[in-house]
């Protein structure tokens, strides 16, 4: 199991599915899964302040619902980012996560507390993270390439407000767990991250984990 948090735009979603391909493990991107829940809120016209409306919805998510259209859009991600804030919500995707990362053989997870809550004894942990000015560009290139329109300064206002409130929810916020190996990639492209990363996999779990 290894464990992959860090704020939104880091790159650990794109080292995780890296690191996936590369061990043979499969891959969760626990952002998709609160950014579902979004969705289902948003089509059920419920409000996400409403803790038991959100904690309803999480609790019959199905995987089916991780490939609806539109998860990636701002809205949904704003939106998911508050969700993310209720206890009850997280309970019951902290679970659908554990049953996941439990089916052979076994998991890479990306999120923002998998290691401090989801796993927190996943064999191998790393908190990914970069300078939020090179992660709101990141970010707003990504949206640009997707055809919409935004303006840099809104994206790196949304990026530092879902950053203070990750940090600050009073349940699960985001840190970095104890044992995780930090990576910064301010200055690094994605190749170099993955090889980086590897090269601790093999470390710490032997180059036999690594199949490619």
């Amino acid at each position: 199991m290894i464990a992959v948090d860090g704020p939104v735009a880091a790159g650990k979603g794109t080292l995780a599915r890296e690191l996936a391909a590369r061990t043979g493990l499969r891959h969760l991107d626990s952002g998709m899964i609160y950014r579902a829940v979004a969705a289902l809120v948003l089509e059920a016209g419920d409000d996400d302040g409403d803790e038991q409306a959100c904690s309803r919805m999480a609790e019959r998510l199905v995987a089916a619902d991780l490939e609806r259209p539109g998860l990636r859009d701002q809205e949904i991600g704003s939106m998911a980012s508050r969700i993310a804030a209720h206890r009850d919500v997280r309970r019951a995707l902290v679970e659908f996560q554990r049953r996941f990362g439990r089916t052979p053989p076994g998991a890479v997870i990306d999120g923002r507390d998998i290691g401090t809550v989801v796993f927190p004894d996943a064999d191998v942990k790393f908190f990914v993270t970069a300078h939020v000015r090179a992660r709101a560009t990141r970010r707003h290139r990504e949206l640009a390439l997707r055809g919409e329109t935004t303006d840099f300064g809104d994206v790196l206002q949304e990026l530092s407000e879902r950053d203070r409130r990750d940090r600050e929810r009073a349940w699960a916020p985001m840190r970095q767990a104890d044992d995780a190996i930090v990576i910064d990639t301010t200055t690094l492209d994605a190749a170099a991250v993955a090889e980086k990363a590897l090269d601790i996999v093999r470390q710490h779990l032997g180059a036999a984990s690594v199949l490619s």
